[in-house]
């Protein structure tokens, strides 16, 4: 009889072999082991290669841009190869120097020779590097103790090792639990891997070349608003916030695969989605204030994409629950 329910309904038929309690006791510690063994191997070349990684997290700061307030000009100063800073014109000074009509102006400082005396003058230049570098924000990373920088390099490894043995990790934990579940519910889960994977790749990378560089920007400003210095940020903190911020973007993105699959499986359904939206909007802003600079830039930047995606699952389950009905009433 059993036999006749599988072959009618493979689907429904279980993907492993029964095993006894302690065989899965055992199981799970191989799946433990295997684990703890590739999170510390990448944990120890993430510590080797601790360079690259920082300048890997970096890159998002090296590409903020300052917002100055105002129309008044913004004149990059430099003196040979070395950038001296850009600083804000009054009106007054302005008018006086007489720079043109470009918002950001590039001035060389040179030494002169007038008669015997060695003096140092100005001339305006066409640099587009140093035009370049005032637009972007100028904030130094640093370490306040003796041991900051094993701290820090500690901090990355762990960060980057949890990346780097992730899929490993999940491979070992997906060999222990598959083989209890039915083929049907192992067909929408692979599925479900597929995008979702995909889908964290692409908030992770929203993340960190758009949204991560206003982030960063909007947060000196903040700072300078509240008339605080905002050119030194402790790297830990720095490195903290931005690996957290990644990831928070990843999984965000990664939620409607995991609500499909769960209506796939028929945990949930069309009118229980529909019906939690409004706590969903509350949600995603929670996240996007607890994950992001405390200003509103940035929130609504990273709750519209959020939103926006869950509006996309709703839509996908409604149109799932109206085919299902029409394949059930053409069947009866």
């Amino acid at each position: 009889m059993a036999g006749d329910h599988e072959s009618e309904h493979p689907d429904e038929a279980e993907g492993g072999p029964v095993k006894t309690f302690l065989e899965h006791l055992e199981d799970l510690r191989w799946v433990l082991i295997k684990s703890l063994v590739a999170l510390g191997v990448a944990v120890l070349l993430c510590l080797l290669a601790g360079n690259y990684v920082v300048q890997i997290i970096k890159w998002p700061l090296t590409r903020a841009k300052i917002s100055y307030p105002g129309t008044n000009q913004i004149v990059a100063v430099s003196f040979g190869t070395n950038r001296l800073g850009a600083f804000q014109l009054t009106a007054e000074q302005q008018k006086s120097l007489n720079f043109g009509t470009n918002r950001f102006v590039s001035v060389q400082v040179e030494p002169l020779v007038i008669g015997t005396n060695q003096v140092l003058g100005w001339r305006a230049s066409s640099d587009p590097a140093a035009i370049a570098d005032a637009q972007r924000v100028k904030i130094d990373l640093i370490n306040l103790s003796p041991a900051g920088g094993f701290v820090v390099a500690f901090q990355v490894a762990i960060y980057g090792g949890t990346v780097l043995s992730s899929p490993f990790i999940f491979y070992f934990v997906a060999t222990f639990v598959f083989p209890a579940l039915k083929l049907r519910e192992r067909k929408y889960i692979y599925r479900g891997l597929a995008f979702g994977g995909g889908l964290f790749l692409l908030g992770v990378a929203f993340c960190y070349f758009a949204l991560m560089p206003l982030a960063l920007a909007a947060a000196q400003m903040y700072s300078h608003w509240l008339g605080f210095g905002a050119f030194q940020w402790r790297a830990e903190d720095y490195i903290s916030f931005v690996c957290k911020f990644l990831l928070g973007m990843g999984l965000g993105f990664e939620l409607p695969v995991v609500i499909l699959t769960l209506v796939k499986i028929g945990i949930l359904d069309y009118r229980t989605l529909s019906k939690a939206r409004r706590y969903v909007i509350v949600i995603n802003l929670i996240l996007g204030a607890v994950l992001t600079t405390p200003e509103p830039i940035t929130q609504i930047v990273m709750f519209v994409p959020l939103q926006v995606l869950y509006e996309i699952t709703v839509w996908i389950a409604w149109y799932w629950n109206r085919r299902d009905k029409k394949r059930a009433a053409r069947e009866s």
